[in-house]
């Protein structure tokens, strides 16, 4: 059988999960963005109250945006698909045989379908307060001044790794497995605070393609590609070869389910 043939029975038995899988990314952005607007914009009361502080502001957006993870992670639906809600997530999972080649290709047309739904969808709901500096349209870009392509590409490489091996480590720990979603939440939110005046904290191509199409603005677009899908590519290689010498437990089940 070709792989083109599989594709079409994979979406008739796994579409729920792959709606899960659009569904992440767009609650993502229609949180992010709404959260964005109501910790920077000064016609916020929430902004008034808070003050100027761009650090409280983003310890406010990484709080939100953490418990939101976790719900996802730890609901039915994101349990059953695995809750990657990220191609360069999907792309790691693949590489360590987690997920089936199908699969995968629908997971990512999904989740890119899903950001660039709710980005759209934001960008129309919000425009007259969605152009303020401090949101610049919920999109993530190379901050200017002392950083620029070459500081932003490097930190989503390195926020990328730091984020797929703690998670495979956690998903192949019995002890720790249970807190993977957690830990994702809990990484987002340290990435939030302290790595976004570098980069603006993408960590996802399809969470920046979303709100990039919708605002027709792409500065350094490229980077929230190469930088992630890379990063958590090579983590994924090299934690199994890890995971081989160290003779790991079992690995995760097969997502989506296999029993779906």
């Amino acid at each position: 059988m070709s792989f083109a043939s599989k594709l079409l029975p994979a979406l008739r038995r796994h579409w729920p999960h792959y709606l899960v899988e659009a569904a992440g990314p767009a609650a993502f952005l229609i949180i992010s963005s709404a959260t964005a607007v109501v910790f920077h914009h000064p016609d916020s009361a929430v902004a008034r109250t808070l003050g100027p502080s761009e650090m409280v502001q983003r310890v406010g957006l990484a709080l939100v945006i953490a418990a939101l993870i976790m719900a996802m992670a730890y609901s039915p639906w994101g349990k059953r698909s695995g809750a990657h809600f990220n191609p360069a997530v999907t792309l790691g999972f693949w590489q360590l045989g987690h997920i089936r080649t199908a699969d995968a290709v629908w997971y990512v047309a999904f989740q890119f379908a899903g950001a660039l739904g709710a980005g759209f969808l934001m960008f129309n709901l919000l425009e007259p307060w969605f152009g303020y500096p401090a949101i610049h349209y919920n999109t993530t870009r190379p901050m200017e001044g002392d950083y620029g392509w070459l500081w932003a590409l490097l930190a989503e490489i390195g926020i990328s790794a730091v984020f797929m091996l703690v998670l495979l480590r956690a998903l192949h720990s019995a002890q720790f497995k249970t807190w993977a979603g957690a830990l994702s939440g809990l990484m987002l939110a340290v990435f939030i605070v302290f790595e976004s005046p570098v980069s603006g904290m993408s960590l996802n191509p399809a969470r920046s393609t979303g709100t990039a199409a919708a605002a027709q603005l792409a500065p350094g677009l490229w980077v929230y590609f190469v930088g992630p899908l890379l990063a958590m590519w090579a983590a994924a290689v090299l934690f199994g070869r890890y995971r081989a010498r160290k003779a790991l437990p079992e690995r995760p089940p097969l997502y989506p389910d296999a029993t779906a």
